[in-house]
């Protein structure tokens, strides 16, 4: 089985006193990693999808609560935001039951977290998991063999069953980008027009590595540009895309409110578009491997817990830099170019503007180098 790089974390937090909450994309690995994590016998485990589960934490009291828990020692809630009050219900737990360790999941932040934030201050420790790392699939396969699989990864994603299940990539990613768009948007925020969320999906999918327009998306899809805005930062929070804004800070001509929107994962973005080509005929290789190593980028910064920012950096002349890093005040540069033969430079107006920035050209050659 492939170890996660949060079990560790988890393990060590068990039966601290806090709440240990996961936030993450269906499919993700967030039971799998608990089931591994929490061996003990004496473990409720319960899910939040199942109405006769939710209808157990309707009107809680400490009474009711501990009526539910019984003699168990920890409880497992997952899919935690479909239960009404749920920060409160852990709350009680936590005040009026301070030897039962609650663990609780959850596949939309913006469900879950404003359900568990105010009530659980100071109450949890908080984890965000997301598909399976280049570093988690290099530490399994060897380094060799996990970057000779990055086409494989390009296309198909690296969510764990896509990952464990050679040959069914196709069905498996369809099912998944159904249940993102169907399940978690539509159901918790009560989103009626299933279409246009699908259209907006589409043109994002179309336009990763490239700025967006959100008048430009409005029209593709039927919407006014602030319920694109709206959408869009519902499926940020739905752990679907995210989005990278631009650098500007001492050129007149720097882009300052322009912005890119990337996948979390590529196998989810070319299911969302029905294109599963494989890598090496696409037309859109370029944008996909930019798509993918971002991304990687970000999950290894969040394992780390790295606190730094990310943006690209553009001005009006379109002089470009497909990714920027700030990081304890100092700057750094990635051009990321899928052919190793093809030359980069630095953009002249940024070096002299940066003279102390770093600047990288990653390739699928050494993309490596920025991941473990």
């Amino acid at each position: 089985m492939i170890k996660r790089i949060l079990e560790d974390s988890v393990t060590k937090h068990l039966n601290s006193g806090k709440a240990i909450i996961i936030y993450g994309a269906r499919q993700v690995g967030k039971t799998t990693l608990l089931r591994q994590a929490i061996t003990a016998p004496d473990t409720l485990w319960l899910n939040g999808d199942e109405a006769d589960v939710r209808a157990l934490f309707e009107n809680p009291t400490s009474s009711r609560i501990k009526s539910v828990i019984g003699k168990s020692k920890t409880l497992v809630v997952d899919e935690a935001q479909r239960i009404t009050d749920i920060g409160l219900c852990l709350k009680l737990i936590i005040d009026n039951l301070p030897d039962v360790q609650v663990v609780a999941t959850g596949s939309s932040s913006f469900a879950l977290a404003n359900k568990v934030n105010e009530p659980l201050t100071g109450r949890k420790h908080e984890y965000l998991m997301f598909p399976l790392s280049f570093a988690e699939l290099a530490a399994y396969n060897g380094l060799l063999v996990e970057k000779r699989l990055l086409p494989t990864r390009l296309v198909f994603g690296t969510y764990p069953d896509v990952v464990n299940n050679a040959g069914d990539e196709r069905d498996i990613l369809q099912q998944l980008s159904d249940s993102y768009v169907y399940k978690d948007i539509l159901l918790f925020d009560r989103i009626k027009k299933s279409d246009k969320i699908l259209k907006l999906l589409q043109a994002l999918a179309f336009q990763i590595g490239s700025e967006v327009s959100y008048n430009e998306l409005a029209q593709l899809c039927g919407l006014d540009s602030k319920t694109v805005d709206s959408y869009i930062q519902l499926l940020e929070k739905a752990f679907i895309i995210f989005r990278l804004p631009s650098f500007s800070r001492n050129l007149r001509n720097e882009l300052k409110f322009a912005k890119k929107i990337y996948f979390w994962d590529c196998g989810i973005r070319n299911a969302i578009i029905r294109n599963f080509q494989q890598a090496e005929l696409r037309s859109d290789i370029g944008a996909l491997f930019e798509n993918y190593v971002i991304a990687e980028r970000l999950k290894q910064q969040s394992y780390a817990r790295t606190y730094a920012n990310g943006y690209f950096w553009r001005t009006t002349a379109k002089s470009e830099i497909d990714y920027l890093e700030e990081c304890d005040g100092m700057l750094t540069a990635y051009e990321f170019k899928w052919n190793p033969r093809r030359n980069a430079a630095v953009p002249l107006s940024f070096s002299r503007s940066y003279p102390d920035a770093a600047f990288k050209v990653i390739t699928r050659d050494n993309y490596d180098e920025i991941l473990l």
